[in-house]
C-alpha cells in the first residue's frame, strides 16, 4: 500500500503544470494556446522569454528530484528511480492540465540530478554542446538521451540502466512531430547570444 501511496505522490508531482502555472499567472498567458502548444520549458522560452523559460525549466527538473526523494519520505525501500518515473510519466500526461504536457526531458534530468549528479552534469554539459553545434532544441535533447542511456551501460547498475533506457524512449517518442520537421528542415532554429532588435 505504501508503495502505491508512493507513486502515486510521484505522479501528482510530476502533474503540476510549471508552464501552465507561469503562463497564467505572471504573463496572463495559456502558452498552451502559443507557440508549439506545449507545456514545457521550450515553449516558456519561445513564448514567455528567458526568465519564464528558466523558471519552468527549473521547476520541471526540480519536479523530478522532488519525486526521487519520495521514497525516503515514507522510509521506503522502492528504488527512487521507479518513482521518479512516475514523476515523468505526470509530466508527459499530467492530471492537472488534461492529460496534455511536456516531452519528458527536463522531469527526466531531475530524477537524475537527485540519483546521480554528476551523471546530470555531464549529460547538461552535453545537451549545450550539441544546442551549440546545431542550434535545435530538440535533436539536442533526444541526443542527450542517447548520451544518458551510453553512459548508464558503463555504470552496470541495472535499475538505472532499464530507467535510462525508458527516459530514452520517453524523449523519442515525444519529439516524432520534431523528427519530422528536422527531416523536413522546418524546425525552428534557436538563436542563441543574439539581442532582440528593439
Amino acid at each position: 500500500m505504501t508503495i502505491v501511496i508512493i507513486l502515486v505522490i510521484a505522479y501528482l508531482i510530476g502533474s503540476i503544470p510549471s508552464g501552465l502555472i507561469v503562463g497564467k499567472l505572471g504573463y496572463g498567458k495559456d502558452i498552451r494556446e502559443h507557440g508549439s502548444g506545449n507545456l514545457g520549458g521550450t515553449n516558456a522560452f519561445r513564448t514567455l522569454g528567458v526568465k519564464a523559460g528558466l523558471i519552468v525549466t527549473a521547476s520541471d527538473i526540480l519536479k523530478g528530484t522532488l519525486a526521487a526523494s519520495v521514497p525516503f519520505w515514507f522510509h521506503s525501500d522502492l528504488h527512487p528511480l521507479i518513482a521518479g518515473i512516475f514523476a515523468v510519466i505526470g509530466h508527459m500526461f499530467p492530471l492537472f492540465a488534461g492529460f496534455k504536457g511536456g516531452k519528458a526531458v527536463a522531469t527526466s534530468g531531475g530524477i537524475l540530478l537527485f540519483y546521480a549528479p554528476l551523471m546530470f552534469i555531464s549529460l547538461l554539459a552535453v545537451f549545450f554542446i550539441l544546442l551549440l553545434l546545431t542550434k535545435y532544441v530538440s535533436l539536442s535533447s533526444m541526443l542527450t538521451g542517447v548520451y544518458t542511456f551510453v553512459y548508464s551501460l558503463f555504470t552496470h547498475d541495472i535499475i538505472l540502466i532499464i530507467v535510462a533506457a525508458l527516459l530514452m524512449i520517453f524523449v523519442l517518442y515525444r519529439h516524432r512531430a520534431n523528427i519530422k520537421r528536422i527531416a523536413n528542415k522546418t524546425e525552428p532554429k534557436v538563436k542563441l547570444f543574439q539581442k532582440k532588435r528593439v
